[in-house]
Formats: C-alpha cells, structure tokens, sequence
C-alpha cells in the first residue's frame, strides 16, 4: 500500500505541477485579469498579476518536491510537504474571487478552468487519501509498523 500511495502521490504531483503553471502563466493573463476587475466592479491593482504569479510559483516549487515520492523512499518529511502544499491548495477554489471563474470562462471557455479545477479538487482528493490512510495505519505513507512490539511479547 505505501509504494502505491507513493506512485499516486508522485504522479499527482507532476499533474498539479503542470496544472499549476499553466493556471499561473497561461490562464490568468493580463486580459483574464483586466475581465475580473472588470466584473467585480473593481479598480484592477497595479502588482496583483506579479503578486498572483508569485504564489503561482510557490505551488509550483511545491508540487515539484511531491514528485520526489516517485522516488519510492517513505520520508517522513515529504509526506507533511506533501500534506501542507496540498491542503492549501485544495482551499485555491474557495479563496479565488467568482469573477475570476467567469473571466476564464469568457476568455478560454470551459477548458481554461480545468489546470485550476484539475489541481485544486485533486489536492483535495490527494490530501484526504494521505490524511485517512495516515490515521487508518497509524503512520504516515502507509508502511508496516516494525513487528518489534510482536517480538518483546514473545
């Protein structure tokens, strides 16, 4: 089970890395931008596209180091990487204004919403598998307790 949830951890991870930059440097341009000031009845915000991208960029890095679960090593670390990049993440589709979602719409249609869609539902998903297989097994990546408790009884 934990090389498995490794592999699903790795290739998810290459998936939301593409889908996040493509979401940060394709989709949300500066007409996308200028349409979802528009829409919200806003003033659009000098720095907001470089502040946006370098969040972007953020997740990028940080889906990036997932990919090292394809590695197949159970690190701890990784794991709460894992955990925190995707955990936030998965909050992406709540914390971006509705106007942006229409704003892409008008300018890609229905596929400009599926790199963001794509990563933030999976890392949802993602999250949710590492957290309750984590507490179903008791330790993180799902690997097998050492079968030291079995021996000192014995």
């Amino acid at each position: 089970m934990g090389d498995r949830l490794l592999k699903i951890t790795g290739i998810a991870s290459v998936v939301f890395t593409i889908g996040t930059a493509l979401h940060a440097f394709v989709i949300i341009n500066e007409q996308t931008l200028q349409r979802m000031f528009e829409l919200a009845n806003a003033a659009p915000q000098p720095g907001f596209l470089t502040a946006f991208r370098i969040v972007g960029c953020v997740y990028v890095a940080g889906n990036a180091i997932g990919i090292l679960a394809l590695k197949g090593k159970p690190r701890t670390w990784l794991f709460w990487v894992v955990i925190a990049v995707n955990a936030t993440q998965a909050a992406g589709v709540r914390m971006v204004p509705p106007e942006m979602w229409t704003a892409v719409l008008d300018e890609f249609g229905l596929v400009g919403t599926l790199p963001s869609l794509v990563t933030d539902g999976g890392a949802l998903v993602l999250t949710l598998i590492l957290v309750i297989t984590a507490v179903a097994r008791k330790s993180v990546w799902a690997q097998k307790k050492p079968a030291r408790q079995h021996a000192e009884r014995a």
